[in-house]
C-alpha cells in the first residue's frame, strides 16, 4: 500500500522506503551535511543499504558521463524506449556529427567504415557489444555540446531531465 510521500520516501506497508533506487548528494556546507544526515536518519532499514562518501571529482568528464547516463535513464523511465536505444540514437545523431566536424581522422574512418551501412546497423554499432567510440573520443568541450543536444532532444520529447547541477555541471 502506497501512502504519503515525504523527503524522498514513500510509506509502503507501514515502512518508509526510498522512492529512488539511488540517491546522490553533493555536500558543500554544514547545512547541506545536516540535511543529508536527516535524510539518512529517516530511513527505515529493512534491507542492507550502501553509503559511499568521497570527495567530488574535479574531472568534469566523469561528471558529464554520469549525467549522460542519468539522462538516458530518465528517458527510459518516461518514454517507451530503453536507455540503450536512446544512447544509440544520441551517439549517432549528435555525437558523430560533432566528431566528424572536429576530427579529420574520425571523419575519414567513420565515412569509410560506418557511413555506407544501413541506419539500423549504425544504431547497433553505437552500443554493446560493439560500442563504436563516440563520447569516449570527445573533449570536455565537445561532450558539453553533446549533452546540450541530448538535453534539447529529450526535453523536446517531454522528458523531465535530472538537473545538471546535481552533478556539479552548472550552465
Amino acid at each position: 500500500m502506497l501512502g504519503k510521500t515525504e523527503m524522498g520516501f514513500v510509506l509502503q506497508d507501514g515502512v518508509r522506503r526510498m522512492k529512488a533506487k539511488e540517491v546522490y548528494f553533493i555536500v558543500k556546507n554544514d547545512d547541506e551535511r545536516s540535511g543529508v544526515m536527516r535524510f539518512i536518519q529517516a530511513w527505515d532499514i529493512d534491507s542492507p543499504l550502501e553509503v559511499v562518501i568521497r570527495e567530488v571529482s574535479t574531472d568534469r568528464t566523469t561528471q558529464q558521463n554520469r549525467l549522460q547516463y542519468r539522462w538516458f535513464a530518465d528517458g527510459e523511465r518516461q518514454s517507451d524506449q530503453k536507455a540503450w536505444e536512446i544512447r544509440a540514437y544520441c551517439k549517432l545523431h549528435f555525437g558523430v556529427p560533432i566528431l566528424r566536424r572536429d576530427s579529420e581522422e574520425y571523419r575519414e574512418k567513420y565515412d569509410r567504415l560506418i557511413r555506407p551501412m544501413g541506419y539500423e546497423q549504425k544504431l547497433e554499432l553505437m552500443v554493446e557489444p560493439f560500442d563504436f567510440p563516440v563520447t569516449s573520443a570527445m573533449t570536455v568541450k565537445q561532450h558539453m555540446e553533446f549533452l546540450d543536444a541530448v538535453q534539447l532532444h529529450l526535453s523536446g520529447l517531454g522528458v523531465q531531465l535530472t538537473n545538471p547541477a546535481e552533478f556539479g555541471l552548472c550552465k
